[in-house]
Order: structure tokens, then sequence, then C-alpha cells
């Protein structure tokens, strides 16, 4: 194992920690009853959704190309 994994390692915990943090808008009814509510389809998150939202993102990058470079240190070593 070379340095590459382990960072692979954290940031996927940290994907994980980041994405069970974020609140789901639909509820489970919702998928029985058939009805989905459209009223607050256009609202903006805000605070600290904002903030988690943003953060997966940057961590889904990061993620995808740390495994890129360790998938290309483990062919060339």
């Amino acid at each position: 194992m070379n340095v590459a994994d382990y960072f692979v390692l954290v940031i996927s915990i940290l994907m994980i920690i980041v994405v069970m943090l974020q609140s789901s808008k639909d509820d489970i009814n919702d998928a029985f009853n058939g009805s989905k509510t459209e009223l607050f389809k256009d609202q903006k998150t805000r605070g600290i959704e904002l903030f988690l939202q943003r953060s997966t993102i940057v961590i889904g990058i990061l993620f995808i190309a740390i495994v890129i470079v360790s998938v290309v240190l483990h062919t060339t070593l």
C-alpha cells in the first residue's frame, strides 16, 4: 500500500460522513401514496445544507482524482 491508498480510505470515510449528515427532502409516505408536494420545489438551500452540498461535490472530485492517482501508481510499480 502506498500513501495514495490511505488518502482514498480517509476521503471515502469523510464522504460517507458528509452524505449521511445531509437531510432528505423526500418523505417515505410520498413513495407509497403517490402524492408529491411541489410547494417547496424551488426553495434554495442555505446555511449548513449549502455547505454540506458543496463539500460533497468537492470531496467527490477529490475522491475521483486520488483514485486515478492511486491506480496509476499501482500500475507503474
